[in-house]
């Protein structure tokens, strides 16, 4: 039981930090290109991660880590930062905080597939209602999006939850914030070399928001977000802890209303109520 709760609640201060990723996403890439934040957000923190890694003294990965630390780097290091950032050159950020609701279904998903757990049949029921849910208002249900601005986060949402359910899975041998911080240090090379090549032209145009949207995907979002909610869904179970991600849009449309001045339609709000109540019912099914 103290296990469990310590999961959830590890997680849930994960999704809180998340929340705040795609807004400020949003307000970088007025001023640097989806490339170079991406990039540039992955660089930062894998020194950070490095510096904690061998002041610490961590064990290096075994051979049988490499390929699931290729998965997590894939997912959560390049994939999701990336084509998010592509995503909002297209739609507002509470636009796309919508989509997030998706990523509990696909993190069950692949919690199955590569986490072998084993949810109850009626778990599917409620996750797919609230994903059904989620996708109908992306699709007809709200403005300040556009087609290639939904595939693009649909995208991400895949590729997303592939990256936790194995960092979930690593994270019960080798520990949350280990798990981040290697497939951070894996991707490093790549990401150095992309950062040079897309680095902007000319420094002085780039505006103090855009500044801190990048230092906090790098620090928040790309690394202290991934400690807790790794730990939380290697305590916790990948499909129960996962379902907290429907409480993101609601942390997120906070922040775009406020920092970003996006107006927030009923309909946004309706839609969110929906799937948490849907993700009610899955939390109680959801099984290890």
């Amino acid at each position: 039981m103290e296990r469990a709760t310590a999961g959830w609640s590890s997680g849930l201060l994960g999704v809180i930090i998340f929340s705040g990723s795609l807004p400020a996403t949003r307000v970088a890439v007025a001023d640097l290109s989806p490339m170079f934040l991406t990039s540039a957000r992955a660089v930062i923190a894998a020194l950070l991660g490095a510096v904690f890694l061998f002041a610490l003294r961590q064990p290096w990965p075994k051979r049988r880590d490499i390929f699931p630390l290729t998965l997590v780097a894939i997912g959560g290091v390049i994939g999701f930062p990336l084509l998010t950032a592509l995503a909002l050159q297209h739609i507002t950020a509470a636009h796309s905080i919508v989509f997030i609701g998706l990523l509990p279904l696909a993190t069950a998903i692949f919690g199955v597939l590569r986490g072998g757990e084993r949810p109850k049949p009626i778990f599917w029921f409620f996750s797919v209602l609230g994903a059904a849910t989620v996708a109908g208002f992306a699709l007809y249900g709200s403005e300040g999006g556009t087609l290639a601005g939904g595939l693009l986060m649909l995208g991400a949402i895949l590729v997303c939850g592939l990256g936790y359910a194995e960092g979930a899975t690593l994270a019960r041998r080798l520990g949350g914030w280990q798990v981040i911080s290697w497939a951070l240090l894996l991707s490093l090379p790549i990401m150095t070399a992309i950062t040079l090549f897309t680095s902007p032209n000319t420094w002085s145009n780039i505006g103090a928001p855009a500044w801190i949207g990048l230092a906090y995907v790098s620090i928040f979002s790309m690394m202290i977000g991934f400690i807790f909610w790794y730990r939380g869904l290697a305590l916790g179970g990948i499909a129960g802890v996962g379902q907290l991600q429907l409480l993101q849009p609601f942390f997120g449309f906070l922040l775009a209303a406020f920092f970003l001045g996006e107006p927030i339609a009923w309909t946004m709000i309706a839609s969110t109520m929906i799937v948490v109540a849907c993700v009610a019912g899955a939390k109680r099914f959801a099984g290890r």
